[in-house]
């Protein structure tokens, strides 16, 4: 059985209650800068992916499934906030695991926030490097784990990894704060073990949640970066599409970082989201309808629209 991940805890004042989850290949101390203002009003936890430092697979890195995955999130969050639900912020595959937690666990779940989130490890028919890699007979792991230490062995080398999720490279979001962040992250990826991160990898590129998307019922915020070039943005418009209660918002001229490539803009946003709630049903619907009145719809394939 998977243990609970251990709590990075970004503030503990009374008020609304927020887990964030972060993506592939980063960790809880991402959030320490990237975190929306208004969850450090509360109170809001931040927790890694499975084999991502500091939350270790025990020696057992090959026998992920779903259910241990959902239960030791579901025990995280009964542990640090008495089972009371709670504001899950996902960013991509932070966002998977939300979706997971919201269809599988929806009492501990008041709402999901999702950036460049995805439903299904292979975004209908494509499949990211690290999966492919993995899937290759034999050397395949081998290679996965040369090439991650590769990544993260310099902080230059980490940085120009980093930038291919930014859309505008030469946009002003790297500061002192932000780099020292991203620092962080990479010592924190250093104390990882890659075969563990590789066994997360290949549980997510065979599950997907798809089918369950009907079912998530309590109010997401969708927030896609148009120029997203990690998760493609019409696998994230499709997600949208089968969520019963979705705000989708487009972001121009945005990567798959959305939390630093707009950060005053996403932090309206999710701010608006938390403190006045979902829209009532007549507003809500055409808000969404505007919102991806955008040309990745139009491109979309009859059969995902």
């Amino acid at each position: 059985m998977l243990r609970a991940p251990p709590p990075h805890w970004l503030s503990q004042d009374p008020g609304m209650k927020t887990v964030l989850i972060h993506g592939m290949v980063m960790s809880p101390a991402f959030w320490s800068c990237f975190a929306p203002s208004i969850v450090r009003e509360g109170q809001a936890v931040a927790y890694p992916l499975p084999g991502h430092s500091p939350w270790t697979l025990d020696g057992s890195p090959h026998g992920l499934d779903t259910a241990d995955i959902v239960h030791a999130y579901a025990e995280a969050i009964e542990r640090d906030f008495n089972g009371e639900p709670v504001t899950l912020i996902g960013h991509s595959t932070g966002g998977f695991i939300s979706l997971l937690l919201a269809r599988h666990r929806p009492d501990l779940v008041s709402s999901v926030i999702l950036m460049g989130a995805f439903a299904c490890g292979r975004f209908e028919g494509q499949e990211r490097l690290a999966s492919r890699i993995l899937r290759l007979p034999l050397l395949g792991r081998h290679l996965f784990i040369r090439l991650f230490a590769r990544w993260i062995a310099t902080r230059e080398t980490f940085r120009w990894g980093s930038l291919d999720c930014v859309f505008d490279k030469s946009a002003d979001w790297e500061t002192e704060e932000t780099i020292a962040a991203m620092e962080q992250v990479r010592e924190h990826l250093l104390k990882s073990e890659a075969n563990e991160i590789a066994s997360f990898v290949s549980w997510m590129s065979r599950t997907s949640v798809i089918d369950g998307l009907p079912f998530v019922d309590v109010p997401v915020l969708n927030i896609i970066g148009a120029r997203d070039a990690i998760v493609p943005p019409l696998h994230q418009i499709h997600l949208s599409g089968r969520l019963p209660r979705v705000q989708t918002v487009i972001l121009d001229k945005v990567g798959h970082l959305p939390m630093a490539e707009a950060r005053d803009k996403v932090d309206r946003l999710i701010s608006t989201f938390l403190l006045f709630g979902p829209l009532t049903q007549p507003r809500k619907q055409a808000l969404t309808n505007r919102a991806i009145s955008h040309p990745l719809v139009n491109a979309m394939p009859a059969g995902i629209k």
